[in-house]
């Protein structure tokens, strides 16, 4: 790219260097690392294992029309949840539609392919902003974007969770839309931003929309236009937020309503971090999940610790740009402001998630800084001193590393090195000519960032200069080459030392995040074999097919197909957990993440007639080392709607109706009792009766052995069999044997039982809790003993053995079959079911009954469906031979009434301005009244 080129467009190719930087940088920390797709650590740690990528994969079915489902129903996980809310919080990005772009079994890098480009977008997209916010060196203005674009917050928190990545990119483009309503130009396109930053993401837009609306502000407070202008333009700017926001409403609502539906989950409070823990994030190579992640390059740093005490720029800018960033940063500790961040509540994982808003500011101070000229000595001395100030009170942060020191004197070398090689080329070269009418803001009439832009003309031009006499031009030339040299120079040592340090920051971050985040592998052969047994089964909707208990990601279905229960969202439905946690099944993340329940009564309830057995998860360290292959097991199941008996009148139908026994529970959605529940006999290791425990975790303590033998006599005379806790109990002669114990960790395992038994794992603690596991088949005696192995102090609630009679679940099976469905089908969100003539009761679809579901029988008016114990239920009187459901969800309407009426509103001010510009166009005299005179924007005498 020649330099003519660079004059003419310096903001494109500030953002291709930025986008250039970052992306090199990113790939660069990854294959330090050794991380994926560069090495063979995996980076699908956390929620980029168990949410994104299997979303991603969801998204790249429907896109190629084999997933089950559609855009408001997805069949395949939690019996049937509501998609739509799903796509608007993880899917919605214009980024994700790429995926559809790469082969299906390499659904990881095309997440890994679109968390870079958003990432380079973003970088690009902030040089483009800061080029418009004043004039300046397109390269520095490239650098500064790839500081932003490479800030701690994207490398430490976004870089795992891409759908945060869309505020990094929404952030300066509505900054950019605050700048044109400061012109009053592209309102259109500013509308259209809005909404799509709000549809990519709404959570981090909106935190971008506070960012950019303080930065509006600050920029009217600097403006100098008087009072009616700038409430005038603040008044553009409103509008443009409320129409874009208006336009993204039939997504924003459906989202919002389904937060509303969700299970809790955890209650947070916030507490802030320690100020050594937040000087430290400004340092490279730090990390730590509950600390703000301020990072954003010692160049940028320093030139914003530098804005203060650099005196071209005009007083007003400097105490505005300065107390904006002491201010934002402040508003992170305080609880109120923390709140209102994060739109009044605090979020469950990091509560620091505004980060990037301050790590925009920093930048966009520090280019204010190098656009008045490189700062002089002093002020870069004083910026050091407030540097190693920093640096030293960040020293007693357990964050801080001892290579992170290296890394820091390495980066600050090459950032003061290269802005000192700037300054003595622009104290080398002749000054230009001041420009004789500059100002800041279009239609401003010279506030004080217009104030000192002639010396910072001089500052922010290339190498080239002109000499008064024509005997002096070779001179001048030569005198150009060598600046042009220095230059250079200094460029190599600026970017060198934002990709060196950016680099090792995020290839720290992320050896780190594996210590502490539960990890897990990308697509391979667990996978492939998973994948192609739910294929060779799969009969959706005759019956379901269950992707396994032994779970690889809090997704499978999503990730292997088949339809199951397993289903971890923010959004996951409170009726889907709480019925799947009254019937024994477990959970992660505190109830958003449910399990898949390997239970022969439940695959009844739900119609899951093929159910996949892998060996555990090789790639996680503390599962058992198993290579057996994967199987499929089949069992007669009823179809997906069936016809239950009408519930007595006043009997209540709902979840509330369960009891505290999983397996009473069962046989009420069953209709059947299956179950024998017997009394136990609970022994600790020693033999003695173990202590009870109250509350909610109600029942008998098991602790862990203290004296534990491998295979000797214990010291009591014991061997290591015999010196476990253990339950007995009375089973009916070869009935199945389940045991219930939802805060207990460690295995069971049968003893003195003929048949081969199988060993249950349990996993519990504040966040999780264990699934009903089946152990195997009671001996003839009936005599049951179910060996403890714990590996932590737990629980096991009174009740905890279930004896299931398969020959009475046959015959409910069969009843079932009998009476219900004679066909069933599936289209997204309609299910409709053909009935026997002649059925009453009700009408029961294997689906929570989660909000949105409308029924009716026959051709009736659609109501609100019915719920017979957490699922979809349809009364029924005898006539109707057939029922449709159809799903809309929570908020859809809503949402396409507001968006609708936006939409409305911005063709009439659309259409009302055409007409005004043509009335214009036909009395050009009304035009020239009605305009004033304006100053051109500041300029520089070159791009280079």
């Amino acid at each position: 790219m020649n330099r003519s080129t660079l004059r003419g467009k310096p903001r494109p190719a500030a953002a291709l260097l930025a986008a250039a930087i970052t992306v090199t940088a990113f790939c660069a920390a990854d294959a330090v690392a050794r991380s994926y797709p560069f090495g063979p650590r995996t980076r699908a740690v956390n929620d980029l294992g168990n949410q994104y990528v299997p979303f991603h994969a969801h998204l790249w079915d429907l896109l190629h029309g084999r997933a089950d489902g559609g855009l408001l129903v997805n069949w395949q996980s939690g019996f049937g949840s509501s998609f739509l809310p799903d796509l608007g919080t993880y899917l919605s990005s214009p980024f994700a539609l790429l995926v559809g772009l790469f082969p299906r079994d390499e659904i990881d890098l095309a997440v890994y392919v679109i968390t870079v480009l958003k990432t380079a977008c973003a970088g690009a997209a902030m040089a483009w902003l800061l080029l418009r916010l004043r004039p300046g060196r397109w390269w520095a203005a490239g650098l500064l974007g790839s500081a932003y674009a490479l800030c701690g917050w994207s490398l430490a928190d976004a870089s795992y969770n891409p759908m945060w990545l869309d505020g990094l990119v929404s952030l300066p483009l509505l900054c950019l839309v605050g700048e044109w309503a400061l012109s009053g130009r592209r309102r259109l396109l500013g509308v259209l931003i809005v909404a799509l930053a709000w549809i990519a993401n709404f959570y981090t837009a909106y935190m971008a929309t506070l960012g950019a609306g303080l930065l509006l502000l600050l920029r009217l407070w600097l403006s100098g236009l008087p009072r009616r202008r700038a409430l005038a333009a603040a008044g553009r700017a409103t509008a443009t937020v409320a129409l874009g926001v208006g336009l993204a409403a039939p997504l924003v609502t459906v989202v919002y309503f389904g937060t509303k539906h969700a299970y809790p989950g955890r209650v947070t409070h916030f507490a802030p971090v320690a100020t050594e823990d937040v000087l430290a994030r400004l340092l490279p190579t730090t990390y730590g999940f509950g600390s703000p992640a301020l990072f954003v390059g010692t160049t940028a740093l320093l030139l914003a610790l530098a804005l203060p005490f650099h005196r071209a720029a005009p007083v007003r800018v400097r105490a505005g740009w300065s107390l904006l960033v002491v201010a934002v940063a402040l508003s992170m500790q305080w609880t109120p402001t923390h709140l209102a961040w994060h739109a009044f509540a605090t979020p469950n994982g990091s509560p620091y998630r505004q980060t990037f808003v301050l790590c925009a500011l920093l930048v966009v101070a520090a280019w204010h800084t190098l656009s008045y000229g490189v700062p002089a000595r002093r002020a870069l001395a004083a910026a050091t001193a407030l540097l190693v100030l920093a640096a030293a009170v960040a020293s007693r942060s357990g964050l801080v590393h001892s290579y992170a020191w290296p890394v820091l004197l390495l980066a600050t070398a090459g950032a003061l090195g290269g802005l000192l090689l700037l300054r003595h080329t622009e104290a080398a070269r002749p000054t230009a000519p001041a420009p004789t009418r500059a100002g800041s803001l279009p239609g401003a009439g010279g506030g004080p960032e217009a104030a000192g832009s002639g010396p910072a003309t001089a500052g922010i031009g290339s190498t080239a200069g002109t000499g008064p006499a024509a005997g002096t031009g070779a001179a001048a030339r030569a005198g150009g080459r060598g600046r042009g040299v220095l230059v250079g120079l200094a460029v190599v040592l600026l970017v060198g030392a934002q990709i060196g340090e950016a680099a090792a920051t995020s290839a720290a971050a992320t050896r780190l995040r594996l210590n502490h985040l539960d990890d897990y592998a990308p697509w391979g052969d667990r996978q492939r074999s998973q994948s192609e047994a739910v294929s060779e089964a799969d009969g959706w909707p005759a019956y379901r097919t269950d992707p396994g208990r032994e779970q690889t990601v809090g997704n499978d279905p999503m990730v292997v197909g088949g339809q199951g229960a397993q289903y971890y969202s923010s959004l996951t439905a409170d009726v889907l957990s709480r019925t799947l946690t009254a019937l024994g099944d477990g959970w992660t993340s505190r109830g958003r993440n449910v399990q898949s329940l390997d239970n022969a009564v439940t695959d009844a309830i739900f119609s899951v007639g093929a159910r996949v057995h892998s060996p555990p998860d090789q790639h996680q360290r503390w599962n058992p080392r198993d290579s057996t292959p994967v199987t499929v097991s089949r069992q007669d199941v009823p179809p997906l709607v069936t016809v239950r008996p009408a519930a007595a009148p006043g009997a209540r139908t709902g979840v509330s109706a369960f009891g505290p026994s999983p397996y009473r529970n069962q046989e009420l959605l069953l209709g059947t009792r299956v179950y024998t529940v017997p009394a136990l006999t609970v022994r600790t290791a020693d033999g003695e009766q173990p202590e009870r425990a109250a509350g909610d975790r109600a029942g008998t303590v098991i602790e862990v052995p203290r004296t534990k033998g491998s295979g000797a006599q214990g010291s009591r005379g014991r061997t290591a069999a015999a010196s476990r806790p253990s339950i007995a109990a009375q089973c009916p002669a070869g009935s199945e044997v389940y045991l219930w114990a939802p805060h207990f960790s460690g295995t069971a395992r049968l003893t003195d039982t003929p048949a081969r038994p199988l060993t249950g794992r349990f996993t519990s603690d504040a966040a999780k809790i264990a699934a009903m596991q089946r152990l195997g088949t009671a001996p003839a005696s009936g005599r049951v003993r179910i060996e403890l192995s714990p590996t932590r102090t737990g629980t096991v609630p009174d009740g905890a053995v279930g004896c299931l009679d398969t020959a009475r679940l046959r015959t409910a099976v069969q009843r079932l079959e009998e009476t219900g469905a004679d066909e069933v089908t599936v289209s997204d969100g309609t299910v409709r079911a053909q009935l026997p003539a002649g059925s009453t009761g009700t009408a029961v679809l294997a689906a929570p009954r989660i909000a949105g579901w409308r029924c009716a029988a026959d051709g009736a008016e659609t109501k609100p469906a019915a719920t017979y114990y957490g699922l979809v239920a349809v009364p029924l009187d005898g006539s109707a031979t057939s029922v449709t459901c159809t799903f809309h969800p929570p908020g859809l309407r809503l949402g396409a009434a507001v968006g609708g009426a936006s939409l409305l509103t911005l063709v009439l001010l659309g259409t009302l301005t055409a007409v005004r510009r043509r009335r214009s166009a036909r009395h050009p005299a009304l035009r020239t009244a009605g305009t004033t005179a304006t100053r051109p924007r500041e300029h520089t005498t070159s791009a280079l």
